[in-house]
């Protein structure tokens, strides 16, 4: 537990350099020159990927959506493995069973429904309101806004932007957001949580060895067609981002946005990102 007392600014950093997918992949993967997106060329299996360093206790690794491919069933699945993947031989062409069945790898399809895992009497926890700027699990405490799914500008951006706020949204659509972390336990072991679009769902496992180090793993699997990962910069939300969620939480259009008196640095961050 004392391993999750980094400072923000050490978290920051390491969150940051870490924000980039392994080289060793499947086959049909093909990542751009900063590694931060991935693609799957052909087919619709052997789309394997890794995150490139091994996550932190609490460091979550987050991924968004960008494109989709229709014919396929299935959708993105994302989980946690204790194996290097400079060790593997063969890139398993599945994580599920492939690279399940090789022990030490926890996976788990993300569905159109959510999936939220609970122990018989324990009870679920409220979420935290969208507009809170820090989602807790565990003593881990992330920037709530960059984990949350938004559209792009246009007609009925603002109706999108609520539901993905309120996570009505499939977890599945493009735009969404979805990482993947693990919260160590006083008993040293640690759960791993799946969160989506800013709600947490839970401990998808538990029981996950601390003593090794653990990487992410995201299978960009048929629907899916390509994600990229999105940084998350622990620490105090900037004042941009803080005037962003009052300025978003006030406007009925995001579009309306053009006409107020702001700096126009501040209206193209309150549109785009």
């Amino acid at each position: 537990q004392g391993q999750l007392k980094i400072a923000p600014a050490a978290m920051a950093a390491r969150c940051r350099l870490a924000a980039r997918f392994h080289h060793v992949h499947g086959a049909n993967i093909r990542l751009d020159a900063s590694h931060t997106q991935a693609t799957r060329v052909e087919s619709f299996a052997n789309g394997l990927c890794f995150s490139r360093e091994p996550l932190a206790p609490g460091q979550i690794f987050l991924v968004e959506i960008e494109e989709k491919e229709l014919g396929w069933c299935g959708h993105l699945r994302v989980g946690l493995t204790a194996h290097d993947p400079q060790s593997l031989e063969v890139v398993p062409e599945y994580s599920l069973p492939d690279l399940v069945n090789l022990g030490d790898t926890w996976v788990f399809a993300i569905t159109r429904n959510h999936n939220r895992v609970v122990v018989e009497g324990e009870e679920v926890q409220a979420r935290g309101h969208p507009w809170e700027p820090f989602l807790l699990i565990e003593r881990v405490r992330i920037p709530r806004d960059t984990l949350v799914g938004r559209s792009r500008p246009g007609l009925y951006s603002h109706l999108l932007d609520d539901l993905y706020k309120m996570n009505v949204l499939p977890a599945t659509a493009r735009r969404s957001r979805i990482g993947v972390l693990y919260a160590p336990r006083p008993d040293g072991t640690a759960d791993m949580h799946i969160v989506i679009n800013g709600e947490d769902m839970g401990p998808s496992a538990r029981g996950l060895p601390t003593t090794r180090p653990l990487y992410a793993v995201i299978d960009v699997f048929a629907s899916t067609k390509s994600v990229r990962v999105i940084p998350v910069d622990y620490g105090f939300p900037s004042l941009q981002t803080l005037c962003r969620l009052v300025i978003q939480k006030h406007i009925v259009h995001r579009l309306a946005i053009d006409g107020l008196d702001l700096p126009p640095l501040l209206k193209s961050f309150c549109q785009h990102e």
